[in-house]
């Protein structure tokens, strides 16, 4: 008699838990579907619970805020940004900004990021802190959904995507430049939305260039020029998108010329795959023209219209350096530059770019002067930019695999696929750069530009890690140590969030979350 047993398949192939009940949702179109909106879904709620709940505390300007609600106000009033007199940043809390003068200030960055800040000014009042911070909150909020439809895209796996996007969501960095009125978390929103547009002309470009080698002859003497692609729209979106970064820092230039160069990079290896002769040359200086015109054309456009309040007013800082605003705006630019390449003034939280994948420094954003209600006789109240260490080191470490991984294939001569390398390119645009600078003062937050191209890096490596083509064992080992992990993650994000929003602890408390004595 045949027992029960010997009508299960062999154990290699009845797979994993988490395997079987893939497999099982899978069977199941309805379920899919549903799972294909409530998952993101459910991510990005959460990413605003954690980012909009209690934001108006402190209810006064923290750090880097001095300068931003400050020329948003006046921004939204003038048209430009203005001097403010002493006492503002006392007076504007209570609705006061009396102190705001007509002259124009010299600012340092462009007006996009700012406009974005008066929104929420606007619609709540100039004392509301909860205003200043509100698209700051929006956008970050925005951003987790943004990496869920990157990794999506990227990867094709519902798993990596949800992964990566949860990660960010309960990370304490993504968390704290959300809850503050300052240009980074607003400059990686934009960043990402780029990245996601050029992601979406690759999926439509690349089976374009793959059909022009499927309907040449195998007899026939091969192409030597390929087709140049201008029905491009993902790509001019991307130039939008890339544009308003630089609207808002500077640094979105990077991303702008990397997410170029990847663009002519990749157009180059479709073509040959497609067998044109002269592929370098093609996708470079006749394909590489058009993506030129069609991606930095609207970007140029974008920022420049970002500058429309200095442009049309006659109040701005330098306004009236030219008869024509134009070359005005051109010699503005020109101190702007010299002010970056000259900033070397000495700060108690500057980390250089070598010490942030240590996280060495990272920066103290607010101190309350009076801590109470703890508990104790001796409370504190902090908000630091420290991300979660679990996920930060996790994601060094996971970087370091990429890039080995991508090392390897180069050797080995088989390249590895767009999941393992596309992180990479993301963190040549967002930290490289950083480590050309020299003695600029920079601080660890910036990093927060890293963040998405890290979670996403790390999810992937997950997923190597947890075996998907190994042995069972392997595989039943590699997937309980994610979770594990994920489950470990998840306290540390618990124990670290008092950090992240200024609540009231006890000192001790606080001490015990400072692991490095740069962190104090």
């Amino acid at each position: 008699m045949t027992s029960p047993a010997s009508l299960l398949p062999p154990l290699d192939e009845r797979g994993t838990l988490w395997e079987r009940l893939r497999e099982r949702t899978a069977a199941n179109p309805a379920t899919m579907r549903m799972l294909g909106w409530l998952v993101p879904t459910l991510i990005t709620l959460l990413a605003a619970a954690l980012r909009i709940v209690n934001l108006s505390h402190p209810h006064e300007i923290m750090f880097d805020e001095t300068y931003y609600v400050k020329d948003s106000w006046s921004l939204w009033n003038l048209g430009y940004e203005a001097k403010w007199g002493d006492g503002a940043d006392a007076q504007l809390p209570t609705g006061d900004y009396s102190a705001m003068e007509k002259t124009g200030s010299f600012v340092v960055h462009p007006p996009l990021g700012k406009w974005i800040i008066a929104l929420g000014m606007a619609a709540f009042g100039p004392g509301s802190s909860f205003g200043w911070r509100i698209t700051s909150a929006i956008l970050g909020t925005l951003t987790v959904l943004l990496v869920y439809l990157v990794a999506r895209v990227l990867t094709r796996s519902r798993t990596i995507a949800a992964l990566s996007s949860g990660l960010l969501a309960i990370d304490g960095l993504g968390i704290v430049l959300s809850r503050i009125a300052l240009l980074d978390g607003i400059l990686t929103f934009f960043i990402l939305l780029g990245v996601l547009f050029v992601l979406l002309d690759r999926r439509r470009t690349m089976p374009l260039l793959a059909a022009v080698g499927a309907e040449d002859d195998e007899d026939a003497l091969p192409r030597m020029y390929g087709p140049v692609l201008w029905a491009r729209p993902w790509l001019i979106a991307a130039g939008v998108a890339f544009g308003a970064a630089s609207a808002v820092k500077w640094s979105g230039l990077y991303a702008l010329a990397v997410y170029g160069l990847y663009v002519v990079v990749t157009d180059a290896l479709a073509r040959r795959r497609a067998g044109i002769a002269l592929w370098p040359t093609d996708a470079a200086f006749r394909q590489g023209l058009a993506s030129f015109v069609l991606a930095v054309g609207p970007a140029l456009v974008t920022y420049l219209v970002s500058w429309t309040g200095w442009l049309v007013t006659t109040g701005g800082y330098d306004r009236q350096a030219d008869a024509n605003p134009l070359v005005g705006l051109w010699k503005y630019h020109e101190a702007i530059l010299a002010f970056h390449t000259g900033l070397v003034s000495p700060h108690p939280y500057a980390s250089p770019a070598w010490q942030w994948p240590l996280l060495l420094r990272p920066t103290a954003i607010w101190v309350d002067s009076k801590p109470s209600g703890c508990g104790t006789d001796h409370c504190i109240a902090v908000v630091t930019s420290i991300p979660n260490p679990l996920i930060w080191y996790a994601s060094m470490a996971a970087a370091i695999y990429l890039l080995y991984r991508f090392v390897r294939g180069l050797i080995d001569r088989k390249p590895v696929g767009p999941a393992l390398t596309f992180p990479l390119v993301g963190l040549i645009a967002t930290y490289v750069p950083w480590l050309l600078v020299g003695n600029r003062t920079i601080f660890q937050f910036y990093t927060i530009a890293m963040m998405p191209f890290l979670v996403i890096g790390l999810a992937v490596a997950l997923r190597e890690l947890a075996g998907r083509s190994a042995p069972l064992h392997r595989r039943q080992s590699g997937q309980r140590t994610v979770v594990v992990f994920v489950c470990a993650v998840t306290v540390l994000s618990v124990f670290y969030y008092p950090l992240w929003t200024g609540m009231s602890v006890p000192y001790e408390f606080w001490l015990i979350h400072n692991w490095i004595p740069g962190w104090i």
